[in-house]
């Protein structure tokens, strides 16, 4: 269901924003020069803020408390791995998914990665600084301890910039030269 919801956003706010759900999604539109850096703060400013009231808003549909600091502990290189690997896929999704200008291609593509992502991982696939801080935020079973969250946003940081050195080694020069009026250097001139 999470992933129908994400799919869901994707496809409303793709044509608006280009759907930037995530920090490490507009930083590597950012270090790839496809945002620039005044509309990358700001997206990330909405994106942890909007991360934050939707767990609050979450918590008051379950009367739970607004907010309630999370015990739940999320430690362990397993679990560190699981958030590098899950992040590393969902940015190479992004990446590779979304230059084809199809908005609901992409929401496809993100919402079933992520969908097999909260399976295929233990630690289910956080894979967002936003929604990492966020889950401080409620002691329910997807809450995240604080003290947890320093090791959860560095293996999503190495995720990131692995799948971004992927999408640059691997798939880059293919949409340069596909999508480019100005022929590289191994193309007749």
């Amino acid at each position: 269901m999470t992933a129908l919801g994400l799919a869901a956003m994707i496809l409303a706010f793709g044509p608006v924003s280009g759907a930037h759900l995530n920090p490490l999604v507009t930083m590597a539109g950012r270090l790839q020069r496809e945002i620039v850096g005044p509309t990358a703060a700001a997206f990330v400013v909405a994106q942890i803020v909007g991360a934050a009231l939707g767990v609050i808003v979450a918590n008051l549909m379950f009367e739970l408390p607004a907010v309630t600091v999370s015990m739940t502990d999320r430690t362990g290189w397993t679990l560190s791995l699981s958030e590098a690997v899950a992040t590393f896929g969902l940015v190479l999704v992004v990446r590779t998914v979304g230059p084809r200008g199809r908005v609901a291609e992409t929401a496809l593509a993100v919402a079933g990665f992520v969908g097999a992502a909260m399976l295929f991982t233990p630690s289910t696939c956080f894979a967002n600084p936003a929604v990492t801080l966020a889950r401080t935020l409620t002691d329910t079973f997807t809450g995240i301890a604080p003290s947890s969250v320093p090791a959860f946003l560095a293996a999503q940081l190495i995720g990131a910039l692995v799948a971004i050195a992927c999408d640059l080694f691997l798939f880059a020069p293919t949409r340069t030269r596909l999508g480019s009026d100005t022929p590289t250097s191994d193309e007749p001139g």
